[in-house]
């Protein structure tokens, strides 16, 4: 059985599968034979085109500097991947992509109202857009109070020049409203997508421009042209210019207003396909800015254009994205406080005033963060993690640079949990929430009476004043575990105090880790932890809850070829020297993003011996198996983000 300890494995590691015991007896017949084993040997008006433009190859995409690679160009992700970026709060990542909600599971506390276009009025505006995303159709007119006889929002593309006008409903004019044009200032192909979807385009817009606005109102002897103009910021999944940051008013004397071309046809040779067929030119990728219109050409980058910030996923994001209080990035790094600097602050003489409308940007961040506060994980209670005097730890941080393992302090691994089985600690696991423990299913039968769980243990034969013992309710192994090393995972589903829904009173040594939803939240090289009462250096069990760090590694087939099955990954060193070893199996291997968040990205699963150099150590990658866990838990029960 593969579990893991913690000290420098050095001559000592050659301890072969015979030394090893399982923590089943092999003679009793329900017994399900554990698979992490220590293995010696065994290695205006348009139609869209009615023909698709020839797609870009991924040689071709592999070429450019800033595009690829073509793995990812090859799946075409879009912005509805959510294995690579945020839901809005009106979808959730289902399988993969972000799916319409219905309305009622929108927040609509401290929200503030939308009328639609159908004289209804919704609680917010994550409501609004929850039936926009259902019936594919705009609903949005404006925020405040509705009535049938009250204007409501429209946009117009004028066919001679492309310039685009919006009646903005405004209750305190006499006119119930004013017409507007767009300012120049920060319009771009975002929007002049938004505004050209809104008039029956699909495929959005060819160009964002702008003209003089004298040369306009003169030239066309129009005088009845708007004077005021409106800056307008869109992320270009809206299908309306309603549902786009609007900023204040300005006169816009000699200055220039926005323009739309709407996009009618391929281009002869196409720079770039994005995924709905449109082409763009490829030095508009990878900018932070939707050219496509459904956000694909922003997905796959090696590297960011000027005005984008790269995420660790690929994914380009536009630069008023970095620091604005809502997280783009899927580990937080745009809201990182060391790009504060890149971000809001370079931006702040930059964008027009936004204080007369109020701004969907900030409902949907709000609507995000009341949806986020729902579940606690990933973030341990500090004022519990003991210190251990003379370590030189302080009771927030863990050692980074760490050969082999350390004792952790008595409280400070708070999702951490021992398995029991005939009194024995032979495996552990890790508190998701609610009542569930994730472990490996190896160590477990389908015999829930035969295991306990002890919550915030630290000497593996001792309990401490915060240890807690709940039996166990249900224990589900996945369907498809067979012996071949291949979906490693179970779930415990622990017994309820009587007259509660709780497993256990409130314990603040005891905290829940997170379950990630995307394989792409962590990259290889990020360094992670383990943790276990297994085998040390020594060859012995250890007496004391022991840690240590190690880095996620990519290609793991390279090293156990075909044994190596989806749904697997490897993290250790290299070198050697730092792995899990036996006694670890079902224990957590965790990952903290850029905000200081844990997630359980691997379970203590298999490996070929103990730190050997060259044989890193196999772990179950959770990701992998979200939805599994999603069905049984209950979608509030294991993930912070994409709720």
């Amino acid at each position: 059985m593969r579990s893991v300890g913690f000290a420098v494995f050095v001559a000592f590691l050659m301890i072969n599968c015979s030394e090893m015991r399982d923590p089943k007896d092999p003679k009793d017949p329900t017994h399900v034979e554990p698979v992490r084993k220590l293995e010696e040997s065994q290695s205006t008006t348009q139609t869209p085109p009615s023909k698709s433009p020839a797609p870009t190859s991924p040689e071709a995409h592999e070429e450019d500097n800033f595009l690829g690679p073509p793995k990812c160009l090859q799946k075409k992700p879009t912005r509805g991947s959510c294995d690579l970026v945020f839901c809005p709060p009106w979808e959730r990542c289902i399988q993969g992509h972000c799916s319409c909600k219905p309305p009622y599971l929108c927040p609509s506390e401290g929200a503030q109202p939308v009328c639609a276009l159908d004289n209804r009025m919704y609680r917010s505006y994550c409501q609004v857009m929850a039936v926009s995303c259902q019936t594919k159709r705009s609903k949005m007119s404006h925020f405040g109070n509705c009535g049938e006889d009250q204007p409501k929002f429209n946009s117009t593309i004028y066919p001679d020049t492309g310039v685009v006008k919006i009646f903005l409903p405004d209750a305190r004019s006499p006119n119930g409203g004013e017409e507007l044009l767009v300012c120049q200032k920060i319009w771009n192909i975002a929007a002049a997508n938004v505004a050209c979807k809104a008039k029956e385009n699909p495929l959005g817009a060819v160009m964002a421009d702008s003209t003089l606005y004298h040369s306009l109102a003169t030239g066309s002897g129009n005088t009845e042209l708007p004077k005021r103009c409106v800056s307008l910021r869109c992320h270009g999944y809206e299908t309306s210019l309603a549902e786009c940051i609007i900023y204040d008013r300005v006169r816009i004397g000699n200055g220039k207003v926005a323009t739309a071309t709407c996009y009618k046809a391929p281009q002869a040779e196409c720079g770039f396909s994005c995924a709905n067929t449109k082409c763009v030119s490829m030095n508009r990728t990878c900018d932070g800015v939707d050219d496509c219109g459904d956000g694909s050409d922003e997905m796959c980058c090696k590297k960011c254009r000027s005005g984008g910030f790269r995420c660790k996923t690929g994914v380009c994001v536009h630069r008023e994205a970095v620091g604005d209080g809502q997280i783009d990035c899927l580990d937080g790094e745009d809201e990182a406080t060391k790009h504060a600097v890149y971000g809001q602050s370079k931006l702040t003489e930059e964008l027009p005033r936004n204080s007369e409308y109020t701004s969907p940007k900030n409902e949907t961040r709000a609507g995000r963060a009341h949806l986020e506060s729902r579940l606690y994980c990933g973030i341990p209670n500090a004022t519990t993690v003991d210190n251990v005097e003379g370590d030189g730890r302080t009771n927030r941080g863990r050692v980074k640079r760490v050969v082999g393992g350390v004792p952790a302090n008595p409280t400070q691994i708070q999702w951490q949990v021992a398995l029991v089985e005939n009194k024995k600690v032979d495996c552990g696991g890790a508190y998701i929430g609610g009542c569930w423990v994730i472990t490996a299913a190896h160590c477990v039968r389908p015999n829930p009476s035969a295991f306990m769980v002890k919550f915030s243990l630290w000497k593996k034969f001792q309990a401490q004043n915060t240890t807690d013992i709940v039996p166990v309710k249900e224990i589900l192994i996945h369907p498809k575990y067979g012996g071949n090393y291949e979906n490693d995972i179970a779930l415990l589903k622990l017994e309820k105090l009587p007259f509660s829904e709780k497993c256990f009173e409130d314990n603040p040594a005891v905290s829940a880790v997170c379950v990630p939803w995307s394989t792409n939240l962590f990259q290889p090289n990020h360094t992670c932890s383990i943790s276990g009462w297994g085998r040390t250096a020594e060859g012995k069990g250890a007496k004391v809850l022991l840690w240590a760090n190690v880095s996620l590694i990519a290609d793991c087939q390279r090293f156990y070829e075909d044994r190596f099955r989806p749904g697997m990954m490897c993290a250790g060193a290299m070198e050697g020297g730092v792995d899990s070893c036996q006694g670890d199996s079902g224990g957590p291997l965790v990952c903290e993003d850029e905000l200081g968040v844990s997630y359980l990205w691997g379970i203590v699963s298999w490996g070929r011996k103990c730190a050997e150099p060259g044989f890193p150590g196999v772990y179950t990658q959770v990701a992998h198996y979200f939805e599994w866990i999603r069905h049984h838990t209950g979608w509030p029960a294991v993930t912070k983000f994409n709720s």
